[in-house]
Formats: C-alpha cells, structure tokens, sequence
C-alpha cells in the first residue's frame, strides 16, 4: 500500500483521539501534560491578608512525592479567588495537578484556582493536590501577592515507611484477621489505614486488624498504609489475597495452558463508557487469563503515566463498580487501577501487564534504545510504584517498529530490541511477565526481518503477533481485502501480508512457537462506493464508522452489515455500497484451531470494548483454545 503500513491497527485512531479527549477533562484533574501548556487561569483577587495557604507533603515515594497546599480564608468576608506561588529549588518539580491550574516559569511556580473553587466562604478551606518529582520543598510562598502566613510541614525529611505486607489468619466465611510489622518515621507513627481492594475500612493504632464484615467464597486483596504523627501518609504496603470460606468460587478461565489475552484501553472510559466492570457483566473475565493495560507513554527514553486521570484517579460509583462499592474521596488510589485490582480479588488467575507504546507513543523507544539499563529502571519505578504494584503481574512493550518505519522511521539498529527487552528482564526480574506486541510483516525484506526477534524472545515470556490491519481504506480505492487474513489466496494484494506467513517466519528465525500468540481483531475494516461483493473491487473511499472512517466495532457490524463470505479465514460483507471485512465466531473458532495446530501458546484480541454486550468473541477464543 502507499501511505500506511500494514500493521495500522485500530488502537491508532483511537490513541491520537484520546489526547483530545482527556485535555477536555483537565478542568477536574490536570493529566501528565506539560504543565506550561496548561490553560483555563483563573483572575487574581487583590492581596488577601486574612487567608492563608499551608503546604504538606502528604507521600513520598523515594523517586517522587505527592503535595497538597490547603488555602483558608481567616477574615470575616469571601473571598473570591486565589493564587498560590512557590519557589522550588533546581531539580523538584510538579508532574501532574488536580483541582488547580499549575503553570511554572524556570523554578518559580504557580497555582490558581478553578472555576468552581475559587469562592471561599469566612472560615471555609480548599485544597488542591500535585504529584511532584526530586526531594526540594517549596520556600518564598506567597497567597495573593501577600505572604502565605500558614508555613509549610514536610515532617521530618521522609514519609513514613511502607508497613510489612500482612499476612492473614483466623480466616471463616465473613471474617479475617490480619497482621502486619510496623512502618518506622522519625516522627513517629501515629495509626494505619487498612485497605480493602483499595478502600480504607479501618484506621488503627496496632499493627493488626480484624476485618468482619466480609462474603462468604469472595477473595479480597488488603494493604495497608502508615500515618505519622504530623499526619502524613506514607506508601502502601505489599498485598496479600485473602479468600474467605465457604461459599462458591469464581469459575477460572477455559483455556487451560493456553493464553487468551485482552487489551484494555485507559480511554476508553470516556467516549465508549466501557469499564473494568464490563469484564464481569459480558462474562469475559471467565474466559481470559491476561489483561494488557494500555498505554503507558515512552517519552525521554522513560516509561511514563499515559493518563493519570483514568488510570488511578478517576471515582467510580458503587453501581460502576466491580465489587460495589463506592470510592471515596480520600482513598490512596482510585481509576483503573483500582478496578483492576477488584477484579484480580475476585479472578485471582487473572494476571495485568501495563503496556507501553503504541503507536501514539513509540517514538520514545529509540532514545530508550541508547541506554537501555535506565529504560528498565524507569519501567520499574513506575510498574513497582507502591500505590499499585500489586495490580501489575509485569510489563508489555509496544514499539512500531524497532529498526523500521511505523508513525517514524527508527534507525537504531537490529540488536536495539534484544537490548532493550534484556535490560527489562534483568531489571524486573525472573518471576515478572515481560512481553512484546510485534509486527505481522511476513513479506521478504519486511519488518520482521529488520529486528533480531529470535534473541529478544530469549527475554520474554511471549509475542503478541500483531496478525491484522494488513489491508484497509487508507488504500483509498482499494482493491478490497480482508484485513486479518490467515492465510493467502488468490488476488491477495501484497504477498506475506497474512497470519500464516508471519508466524512461520518468526519460527524460522528461531522464535519458539509457545512463545507466539495469535492477535485477533475485534473490529473491521471497510470501504464505501463499492460494487463487487468478493474481494478484490474498487472503492471510492473509507466507509463511515463510529468513531472513524473505515473502521467499526464487531458489535455493530454483526448487525447493520452481516456477513455474506468468508476468505483465508476471515469473514467479508458486501451490504449497499459498503465493503468490510472482520472476524466472527466462526472465523475464530478455525483460527484458535489453527493457533492449537501451529502449537502457540495462545492468542490475543485488539480490544474489549469492540465485543458485543455478552462478550462473544471473547467466549470464542476461550472455548477454542481448549
């Protein structure tokens, strides 16, 4: 084809698009954006000598912290807006705000209000939050031109420590005892706060707690975290699982040994309102045995947040909820992270890698290319970052493509992905998932020849195959062709572009077939102005979509343009002028029975939200993979 190449995948729209939409939200939670880009300011009010404005560090993780400045209004009127500005030394900086605008100028910072909190009532207080980077504090704080008055507090020169993880005992049907070593602070402890999936259920002054309150047959996931006594919270501890007794147990995965794994999208809580707890109501977290989470970003040779709002702050409803329960307004973690630790608690074979990539956000492997051993530890910082290691089982990397042209040309060289994926497993470790999504391009000289695969899969515990996009309406005029083929057929538009030819390459170049998955597309690819009802027609252009031309999710096409063929494997349909082709349940069921033939370990789908309500696709895979 001219313009795209053939692994351009639906997640490509999507991703650039979700850049737009979570900037529209930054009004209730400023994302990990550069803070100078940041807009909205609110108007100064004039020196207010009776407000104050307090500064704590409230967490400190060892490479970052995070700090909450509290502004009271002490005189006897309202005030009407505020502006806080600091100095932090060389080298501490803020990362990411919520309930305030944060702008910067060199090391001078600012902060104003927004438009629903700047009014303060005689006596009321507000409070804004940041995630900051380095170890300095702030000094030369002023609150509307006049000085801040109300000090700063950075108790001792740490948080507290992160308590031992606990370990549970006296466990029946609705209880459970737990017991932890204690935090040390060189302010001393004050209490804990025990965390149930997440949520505080307890503060305490001992170092055990007995939770009773809980379902008989339910599994549960518990940290907990310690407070000193100039009330700053440190780090949550390791986790342990819990499950209760009698009751019944949760029905694990169908595929026995075989992988059956899904991609889950941070963006897609806005647009498509789709959720963790969509995983449990369609049925598809019975079938599954991996969830990659995607994407994290790769900016600066660093592993990085791709949307902090959606991946740890966002507050879910009891009724959005997977076990229920409401998030609070005070709990240390929020978003999907925290629904995804719900639903590891009750699928506990579940296992969730974090992705980083995509095709947004690839062109930060080539500068993590030239020093691999600090990409590595970046991944691990923030994979392993107290506030959520327990929901991660490791880390998945998405680079388009290494030593090739995906959204840019990388030069840096076959080895460069066998360095990299050798610097994350020395640094995570034996006992971690490490994994690659890669390139379909079986055609000769194509990307699969332009990367040492065969030595970076030494590291990993698998691939995932990126087996469709080959075809699509960026080829304006077509021919048509289905875009997931497995294997060739006559007419096929470009040869090697299929599921069969890329596997086969990657085993001859010593790639083991255990360690390949087969990726399935839950979506499909059109064209309009079409006459011809077989592969092969012109077209005058992408057919419309949901959210883009020529792509549409499965679950509206298995309804407004059914299938009326099937090609190497993959289903087409003609309906009106429109052209598309895409996998249905019986597509799938012959390619996990091929998958099973080839002897690979699994498969895996591009992306949840594409399967209609029940989760068919899904349950598919997972009963073919049997």
């Amino acid at each position: 084809m001219s313009t795209a190449t053939p692994e351009r995948r639906t997640r490509f729209g999507w991703a650039l698009r979700r850049s737009a939409r979570t900037k529209a939200i930054a009004g209730f939670s400023a994302l990990l954006l550069p803070i100078a880009a940041m807009v909205g300011l609110a108007t100064p009010a004039s020196a207010a000598t009776s407000a104050t404005a307090t500064y704590v560090k409230k967490t400190d993780w060892g490479t970052g912290f995070e700090g909450q400045w509290t502004v009271k209004n002490t005189g006897t009127t309202a005030l009407s807006s505020w502006t806080i500005e600091w100095d932090f030394p060389s080298g501490t900086s803020v990362t990411s705000a919520w309930d305030a605008t944060v702008t910067s100028s060199g090391t001078h910072w600012t902060a104003k209000n927004l438009g629903w909190n700047g009014s303060l009532a005689a006596g009321a207080s507000i409070s804004f939050g940041f995630n900051g980077a380095g170890t300095g504090s702030p000094s030369s704080c002023k609150l509307n031109g006049a000085s801040c008055d109300g000090g700063t507090t950075v108790p001792g020169n740490s948080a507290p420590s992160a308590p031992g993880t606990p370990t549970a005992s006296a466990i029946t049907n609705t209880s459970a005892k737990l017991t932890w070593t204690a935090a040390t602070d060189d302010a001393g402890i004050k209490n804990y706060d025990v965390l149930r999936d997440g949520a505080k259920v307890a503060t305490v002054t001992t170092t055990t707690y007995t939770d009773s309150a809980l379902t008989a047959g339910t599994s549960y996931s518990y940290t907990v975290q310690a407070r000193d006594t100039s009330d700053v919270t440190g780090p949550v501890s390791g986790a342990v699982s819990v499950t209760t007794t009698g009751g019944g147990t949760t029905t694990p995965p169908t595929t026995g040994s075989k992988i059956n794994l899904g991609y889950f999208t941070e963006w897609g809580v806005y647009g498509r309102n789709y959720h963790v707890k969509n995983l449990v109501t369609s049925g598809s977290a019975e079938q599954i045995t991996h969830i990659n989470y995607a994407f994290g970003n790769v900016t600066n040779g660093q592993c990085a947040i791709g949307d902090s709002y959606a991946d740890y702050d966002k507050a879910y409803t009891a009724d959005q909820a997977v076990d229920g329960v409401a998030d609070t307004w005070d709990q240390p973690l929020r978003g999907n992270f925290n629904q995804l630790r719900k639903l590891k608690a009750k699928y506990p074979n579940i296992k969730v890698l974090w992705s980083f990539g995509g095709w947004t956000w690839s062109g930060g492997f080539a500068q993590a290319a030239q020093n691999p051993a600090a990409f590595a530890q970046s991944c691990y910082n923030l994979v392993e970052d107290p506030r959520w290691a327990d929901v991660f089982d490791g880390i998945d990397i998405d680079w388009e493509y290494p030593n090739g042209c995906g959204l840019t040309c990388d030069t840096s060289g076959p080895a460069a992905l066998k360095n990299l994926t050798s610097a994350l497993r020395t640094k995570f470790g034996s006992s971690a998932l490490v994994t690659a999504a890669i390139t379909a391009d079986g055609s000769a000289g194509g990307k699969i020849d332009a990367a040492d695969y065969a030595g970076a899969s030494a590291s990993l515990n698998w691939y995932n195959v990126m087996t469709y996009d080959f075809f699509g309406a960026w080829a304006n005029t077509g021919p048509t062709a289905p875009h997931s083929p497995l294997t060739s057929y006559s007419g096929i538009p470009t040869a090697g572009f299929t599921s069969a030819d890329a596997i086969a390459k990657l085993k001859a170049q010593g790639v083991p077939a255990s360690k390949l998955l087969l990726g399935i597309g839950f979506y499909g690819r059109g064209w309009t102005g079409v006459t011809q009802d077989a592969p092969g027609g012109t077209a005058t252009g992408a057919a419309a979509g949901t959210y883009e031309a020529g792509i549409e999710d499965y679950k509206v096409l298995k309804t407004s343009c059914p299938a009326t063929g099937t090609v190497a494997g993959t289903a087409y349909a003609h309906c009106g002028t429109n052209w598309w082709s895409y996998d249905t349940p019986a597509t799938i069921a012959s390619k996990m029975a091929w998958a099973k033939n080839q002897g690979l370990g699994g498969a895996f789908f591009w992306e949840f939200s594409g399967d209609t309500s029940n989760g068919e696709l899904v349950k598919a895979m997972g009963t073919n993979l049997k």
